[in-house]
């Protein structure tokens, strides 16, 4: 047994029962990461002596590592946010996830790679499959990690597709929880009104273990079959114009496989003042990240990134009034949309435009992704295929906001039909 490959359930199960030792799955880890760090590029910082001198405490993820983004603070470690601005800095104390995460028992391994403030210039990260390819972004080192057996679950925080995006382009699971489940204080916020703490992981169960464990929400058992099968509404989205030919096919094929597997499946179009309020997304997330990172334009301007400059300048152009009106229809939509879901149980909809992008210039296209973030709903992304490359695809579940439970349910039962 290769422990560095299990999954975090996997690996509770074998601790708890004694089978397996919370030494000899970190060390694991940590030989899977002297073996292929130097070519993945996953981690800001790790020292090995760091979390092999920690201490575990009792608790659901008991002995299990865990890599965090590096936008949350850390007392023993440094934070950086992806930016030269940061270099070296050690905050005092831990980010309200990261102290969760320890009091469950969990080692904190090291800190991944983020893209620029989460939100611009991407990291080093490559893709673990190819290494020419982009992990995807923001939490580019948390999915590349996961993926590359590094750690079974990593941190991140999604404003646009920051979670689910990596996730589908590395074959791997992403979870953004509804809005504010898990608490944001000491992250690096880039907007108030959208950032939103998830988890990458190798299984829905994994997602469920994790977050309910610093949440203190029981999410259940996903692996358990629910008494019926769902009602799925297939959603196009506004974005279905970027949608590559493999994803089409993709959502055709995983359709049809659902609809075998018992899921009474239908169309479903979202309504035409959803398209308009994703339109004025931009006005709220640019507007908040010039404000969030006021400091860094005022005190360090020529170490942004001339691209980020770029949009953090189009942020401080957008008037108050434009922005209250954006907020508005937000709001407005974010009421509205558990009562359109009618009887259906979930969404499906794309996780990613298509396969990850060759090169690293970019972190790939979130259009998938930003209006279900914008609506705080719970998300998650399950591996559904390999488009024309080998490279993975995901398909995107969808939940009303507060149902986490329920999408995790849900996820497991489509990745199970699509297995």
């Amino acid at each position: 047994m290769d422990a560095a490959r299990l999954t975090a359930t996997e690996a509770s199960r074998l601790i708890q029962s004694g089978k397996l030792k919370p030494a000899d799955l970190l060390e694991a880890c940590l030989a899977r990461i002297a073996e292929r760090e130097t070519k993945v590029q996953a981690f800001a910082f790790i020292d090995p002596a760091q979390p092999r001198a920690a201490k575990s405490l009792p608790g659901p993820l008991h002995g299990i590592p865990v890599g965090v983004k590096d936008v949350f603070d850390t007392a023993d470690m440094p934070t950086e946010h992806g930016s030269p601005i940061w270099k070296g800095w050690r905050p005092k104390t831990d980010a309200a996830v990261v102290n969760l995460t320890r009091n469950a028992g969990a080692v904190v391994i090291g800190k991944t790679v983020t893209a620029e403030f989460a939100i611009r210039t991407p990291g080093p990260t490559a893709h673990p499959q190819t290494l020419r390819h982009t992990p995807g972004g923001s939490s580019s080192g948390s999915a590349a990690g996961v993926a590359d057996f590094f750690f079974p679950l990593g941190t991140g925080t999604q404003a646009m597709g920051s979670l689910i995006k990596p996730a589908a382009y590395c074959g791997v699971v992403g979870f953004k929880p509804s809005f504010g489940l898990i608490n944001r204080g000491g992250v690096k916020l880039v907007s108030e009104t959208l950032d939103t703490v998830g988890i990458i992981a190798r299984s829905v169960a994994d997602c469920a273990l994790y977050v309910g464990a610093i949440s203190g929400q029981d999410l259940g058992n996903p692996d358990l079959r629910p008494e019926h099968a769902p009602r799925i509404g297939v959603c196009r989205s506004p974005a279905w114009g970027k949608a590559q030919p493999e994803t089409q096919r993709l959502v055709t094929n995983v359709t049809a496989t659902l609809a075998r597997a018992g899921a009474l499946v239908s169309d479903y179009e979202l309504q035409s003042d959803f398209s308009s309020a994703f339109q004025t997304f931009s006005h709220v997330l640019n507007r908040e990240a010039a404000q969030g990172l006021g400091w860094e334009l005022t005190h360090a301007r020529d170490q942004v990134s001339h691209t980020l400059l770029e949009q953090l300048d189009a942020g401080l152009a957008v008037t108050w009034e434009q922005y209250s009106k954006a907020l508005a229809a937000l709001a407005q939509v974010r009421e509205r949309f558990s009562s359109t879901l009618g009887d259906l149980d979930i969404l499906i909809t794309p996780a990613a435009t298509g396969e990850a992008p060759e090169g690293f210039s970019s972190t790939g296209d979130s259009s998938f992704n930003s209006l279900w973030t914008a609506l705080h709903v719970p998300c998650l992304t399950v591996p559904a295929g390999t488009g024309a490359n080998g490279l993975p695809l995901g398909i995107q579940v969808i939940a009303r906001r507060g149902d986490d439970r329920a999408a995790l349910a849900w996820a497991q039962w489509i990745a199970s039909a699509l297995s």
